[in-house]
């Protein structure tokens, strides 16, 4: 098992170093979103295969830098699961939002308990979703 880094930072991160996440979306953004969503992100946390430095996970944190913040997206690379990656990706992430009064995520009920594991509580909540723009807005 090979050891994994985290960076905060995309330092020279290419679309092309994207690939393989958003696994089963039907509509899933390229590499190029992917890449404009942490370059936009108030937050991010990269998990990186320490051997290749090949991209295995990622979270990222949006906020209004006073009282919340909203973690929309965690994926961790499909080969790379069940290693506390996901965990370590949420921790660090809460880490960098510790003075935030209120961190939220918005999850489906089957992964509730990985949530629940790190602290968070259920909630209630709505959404809107709009699938014919899942891959991302026109101006990325």
């Amino acid at each position: 098992m090979t050891a994994i880094e985290y960076h905060f930072e995309l330092g020279e991160v290419q679309a092309g170093d994207l690939r393989g996440f958003f696994e089963g979306w039907p509509n899933p953004p390229q590499p190029e979103t992917h890449l404009a969503l942490l370059q936009r992100s108030d937050e991010i946390v990269l998990a990186v295969e320490s051997s290749t430095k090949r991209i295995v996970g990622f979270v990222n944190v949006l906020s209004d830098r006073v009282l919340t913040a909203y973690i929309p997206l965690i994926e961790v690379l499909p080969e790379f699961r069940g290693r506390g990656i996901g965990a370590e990706l949420i921790r660090l992430a809460l880490e960098r939002v510790s003075d935030i009064y209120m961190v939220d995520v918005t999850c489906d009920p089957d992964v509730q308990a990985f949530y629940e594991s790190l602290g968070f509580t259920k909630s209630t909540g709505a959404c809107v979703r709009r699938y014919e723009h899942q891959s991302g807005a026109p101006d990325c």
